[in-house]
Order: C-alpha cells, then structure tokens, then sequence
C-alpha cells in the first residue's frame, strides 16, 4: 500500500511528511520549495504540482491546490492520506478591511464559507476556524520577521467574478448585501480556499493555519486611498516556512 499512487496528486506514502506548505498556482511550488533544504520535484498531475524538502532536518513538501474548494478539498483528502498532519496555506487575497495595506500578511482565525465544497462536509452551522497552535506558530513568524499582518476572518468565494462583478450576476443583490454584511463584521479579506482547508481538517483531524500577501484593496480603491498593487509573495512565503520551522522545534 505504501507505494499505491494518490488518484489525483500522484504521490504515495513514501513520499509523505507530517508537513505541508499549500499554494494555489502550481507556477508558485518551484520557488517556495527554493526556501527550503535539498528541494526536489517529486510529482506533477493536473493543478497538482508537488515538491519536497527539508527544514531543520523534518521533510516538508510543498503541493498545489489549485483555485478553489473542490481541487482543494481533494488534495488535503489525498495528502492525509500519505501521513500529513498540519498544513499551511499559502496564497493571494484582496484586502476587505481598510486597515488591510497591498503587502500586508493577513493570518485567517477562521473564514466565512460562501463556498459549496463544505457543505458536503460539515453543516453550514459549523464554523471553519485555523487551529490555534498553527495560527499562533504564523504571527509568531511575522514578528520575527518584521511583517505587517492581520490576524481575523477572511471570505471565502466561489466565484471570482461574482466579487469583482456582482452588477452582472443574477444574485447581485445578495452577493452586495453579503460583501457589506461581511465589512460591517470586520472581515479582513477576500480569497477562495480557506473554509475548505479549515473545514476538511477538521473532518480529517489535521492541524491546519492559512495566510495570505494582500495584494491590493478594493475597498481602499473605493474610498480613494491611493493603491500600489504588489504581487511580490516572498516575505510572505519566509513567514510560512518560518512558522514550519516553529512548529518542529516547539
């Protein structure tokens, strides 16, 4: 069985870690896997592109997700399934907050699920929350590291269009209702992976935390606030490995 291939990853369980950094864009895993010791490529399948390496001794591997909650959901599943226990998300996200600057690092506490993948899960009742400790081993991380972050709920969508072009969706009058509801509450962000990575860990019984490089904001555009877009990821991914790096010494 050890050498039985996941369905969709293409990795087995001799290629497991208790470890896992969790990008969307398979074009990322090549450059973060550069973070860490003796990076190697070890699988290539559909959005699943999958390298691993070494920090302080412990294999980490590095596997993309893909863009949003089903992709995700089976890649958690199948990674699980080879032995990983605690699983850091990566990724991009648009800033909600006003207070949330392009280049700021936002730490998800938990997430809002407007997503469809959970429900098959959990209740929508049930909330999507990191775990504390892995959350905990991130802001740590930041300090360290000198980076502005935001640690709170973020919005996870479905539908990219249907943020960034409600007027033209049949539901805009609930897609505007919601996006105000979800800033009068303080939402951070916006992106579209964490509900599934919380909700499927939890499922699973994994550990799992998730941060985000904001990469501009909206609603600061909106207000007139003057905006410089960055999608510049690095520091970002420094403070993943960082936190990785909290947790085996802990």
């Amino acid at each position: 069985m050890s050498e039985e291939l996941m369905f969709h990853i293409k990795l087995s369980k001799k290629d497991g870690a208790k470890y896992a950094i969790l990008p969307g864009d398979p074009g990322r895993v090549k450059a973060i896997a550069a973070f860490l010791d003796h990076p190697e490529k070890i699988g290539q399948n559909r959005e699943y592109t999958s390298y691993s390496g070494y920090i302080d001794g412990e294999k980490v591997l590095v596997v993309s997700t893909g863009i949003g909650g089903p992709s995700a959901a089976i890649c958690i599943e199948e990674l699980a399934q080879i032995g990983v226990e605690t699983l850091v998300r990566i990724g991009t996200c648009g800033g909600l907050d006003l207070q949330v600057n392009p280049g700021d690092v936002v730490i998800a506490s938990g997430a809002i699920r407007m997503d469809g993948t959970t429900k098959e899960y959990m209740p929508v009742e049930f909330p999507a929350v990191a775990d504390f400790e892995v959350t905990s081993a991130i802001v740590k991380a930041s300090e360290k590291l000198g980076c502005p972050y935001h640690v709170g709920v973020v919005q996870c969508k479905d539908s990219f269009y249907g943020q960034h072009d409600p007027d033209s969706m049949g539901c805009s009058y609930e897609l505007k209702n919601k996006w105000e509801a979800w800033k009068k509450g303080g939402c951070l962000a916006s992106e579209m992976e964490s509900s599934t990575l919380f909700i499927v860990s939890a499922v699973r019984r994994l550990k799992a935390g998730a941060l985000f490089h904001c990469i501009w904001n909206q609603e600061q555009a909106g207000s007139g606030m003057p905006q410089k877009r960055t999608e510049d990821t690095t520091k970002t991914v420094q403070v993943a490995v960082e936190a990785i790096r909290t947790l085996i010494n802990k």
